[in-house]
């Protein structure tokens, strides 16, 4: 499949890791980084990373003429595959509650709530390698090994409404969010342009997704 992939440039996100980590297990096609409508709208798959606070990543996006339309535009009536990164997986929420309550652009309802671990010995924020479980089966967590570990950094999760939307978990104290998805989306709590083995094989499964 010839993809032409745009990731989001809107301020927020370590865009440079996460280019790199796609140029390894692309074949062919073009990669772009970009917040450009113009490139959006010919993009065949977007990748949206985030880090930072709920807040300031929803007004980073907001900032740019036209982003936010572009988005849905291709992502929401055209179908074109998503992946959402960390906080960019945490956008796709109805609310973000980080500092107040912060408008997500609702593309999967839920909210984004504060970890609060039960046990003491686990601090905020959530950070190191952890073992991911799927839920089901989905294509873009294909073939990954047993027991798969990635790495995360993060102080809140994506509560889904709906329980179907919620792919694969963590145990932190409670199980957490680790992957959500519906249509052609999907995001992960975890980065895995930092997670090696295990982030390069969900990003070309990603790539190879025809949902």
């Amino acid at each position: 499949m010839n993809n032409n992939v745009v990731i989001i440039d809107y301020g927020s996100g370590n865009l440079r890791s996460a280019a790199k980590a796609f140029e390894r297990v692309m074949d062919g096609g073009a990669l772009h980084i970009s917040a450009h409508p113009e490139d959006i709208d010919r993009a065949d798959r977007i990748v949206l990373p985030g880090v930072g606070a709920f807040g300031d990543c929803s007004r980073g996006l907001a900032a740019v003429p036209g982003l936010v339309e572009a988005l849905t535009e291709a992502v929401l009536h055209r179908g074109r595959p998503f992946l959402g990164i960390c906080v960019g997986m945490q956008l796709m929420a109805t609310l973000g509650r980080e500092h107040g309550s912060h408008a997500g652009l609702d593309w999967i309802g839920g909210t984004v709530e504060p970890i609060r671990p039960t046990t003491p010995a686990l601090k905020v924020p959530h950070m190191g390698w952890n073992e991911i479980k799927a839920v089901g089966t989905h294509p873009v967590l294909a073939g990954l090994p047993e027991n798969p570990h990635a790495y995360f950094v993060h102080s809140y999760h994506f509560m889904t409404k709906d329980p179907a939307h919620c792919l694969a978990t963590v145990e932190y104290g409670e199980s957490l969010a680790a992957m959500v998805g519906r249509d052609t989306l999907v995001g992960t709590q975890f980065h895995p342009e930092k997670s090696q083995h295990v982030g390069l094989t969900v990003i070309a499964n990603f790539l190879r997704w025809c949902p």
